[in-house]
C-alpha cells in the first residue's frame, strides 16, 4: 500500500500529450504495462472505444462492463483500476485535456448523470473507426514532429472527441441545446466544485463565483438535481476521502488534512454522518473485500 495513490502522466510515454494504440485480441496479463498498472489515476482523459471483446473495470468503487461494439471515457483524475480484458478489439486513445476543445470538455465534465459505458450502432461505429483510423495514419513522428503535421493530428483528434461528445449528449441528453439556463447553472456548479472541493467547502463561496446569491443557487441545484447544493460539495469531499482510504497509507488526521480539514475530528464525524461509519471502519471493511 503506497502512501499515495499512483498518477500517470503521459509524459512518460510521449512529449506530444496523445497517444493512440490499437487494440488487436488483448487479453489482459501482468505483463501489459499500458492497460494493467493496478489502482491509479491518468492526468489526462482516456478514450476507449470497444469493437469486439469483454471489458471489466473498477472506476471510484463502481464496476465498469463493456461488450462489444461499445464507447467509454475516463475523466482526469478519476481513480480506476482495470479487472479484465477478453479477446479485446478497438482503440485506446489517451490526450492531455489541455489538447481538447472547451466545448468537448464541458460535455464530459459538467455532466449531471454517471460515466457507463454507451453500446453503440453499425453507423455509429463506423464513423468512430474511420475517424480512429485517420488519426492512427496521421500519428507518425513525422507528423508529430513538424507544425503542420501535429495541426493535424490534433484536429483528428478533435474531430474523434467530438464524436464520443455527442454520442454521449445523444444517450443521455438529446435535448441539450435546449436546456434552461437552469441546468446550464447546474452544470457550471458542479464543474467548480470538482476543481475546488479542498478548499471551498460552503455554498455561498460557490454562488459568489457564479455571480449569484446563496439562495438562488441553492434553490436552482434542487430544482435540477433533487439534491441541496451542500450535497453534491461533500459527495466529492467524500469520494476523494474514500479514495484515500482505500488506496494510500495516510491517516485519517493526513486525509482531513489534505482534503482541507484542519479539525480531524470534524472530518470524521462528517464521514461518520454521511456514510453510518467511521473513516476507520470504512478502510477496514474496504480492504477486506480486495
Amino acid at each position: 500500500m503506497k502512501q499515495s495513490i499512483p498518477t500517470y502522466d503521459l509524459s512518460s510515454i510521449t512529449h506530444h500529450g496523445i497517444l493512440i494504440e490499437r487494440i488487436e485480441k488483448r487479453t489482459m496479463s501482468t505483463e501489459d504495462n499500458l492497460f494493467d498498472k493496478g489502482v491509479h489515476r491518468d492526468s489526462h482523459y482516456i478514450f476507449t472505444y470497444l469493437e469486439s471483446g469483454h471489458a471489466k473495470m473498477m472506476v471510484d468503487f463502481k464496476t465498469i462492463e463493456a461488450r462489444d461494439a461499445a464507447v467509454f471515457f475516463l475523466l482526469p483524475g478519476q481513480v480506476h483500476e482495470g479487472i479484465l480484458m477478453d479477446e479485446v478489439n478497438g482503440w485506446f486513445i489517451a490526450v492531455k485535456a489541455d489538447l481538447l476543445p472547451d466545448a468537448v470538455r464541458s460535455v464530459f465534465e459538467e455532466s449531471l448523470v454517471d460515466i457507463q459505458p454507451i453500446s453503440i450502432d453499425k453507423s455509429r461505429a463506423e464513423r468512430l473507426s474511420a475517424c480512429a483510423k485517420m488519426l492512427k495514419m496521421a500519428y507518425t513522428e513525422e507528423m508529430l514532429e513538424t507544425k503542420d503535421g501535429f495541426f493535424v493530428v490534433q484536429s483528428l483528434m478533435n474531430a474523434f472527441a467530438g464524436l464520443y461528445a455527442l454520442i454521449f449528449l445523444e444517450e443521455n441528453n438529446p435535448e441539450i441545446v435546449n436546456e434552461s439556463r437552469a441546468v446550464q447553472l447546474a452544470r457550471k456548479f458542479r464543474i467548480l466544485v470538482r476543481k475546488e472541493f479542498r478548499t471551498l467547502k460552503n455554498p455561498s463561496a460557490y454562488a459568489a463565483l457564479l455571480n449569484i446569491s446563496r439562495g438562488y443557487l441553492t434553490e436552482v441545484i434542487r430544482e435540477v438535481t433533487g439534491k441541496p447544493a451542500q450535497h453534491w460539495i461533500q459527495q466529492e469531499i467524500l469520494i476523494e476521502a474514500k479514495r484515500l482510504l482505500s488506496f494510500t497509507q495516510l491517516t485519517v488526521k493526513e486525509i482531513a488534512y489534505e482534503l482541507g480539514y484542519s479539525d480531524h475530528t470534524y472530518f470524521s464525524r462528517l464521514f461518520s454522518k454521511a456514510e453510518g461509519y467511521p473513516p476507520s471502519e470504512f478502510r477496514d471493511k474496504n480492504r477486506k473485500r480486495s
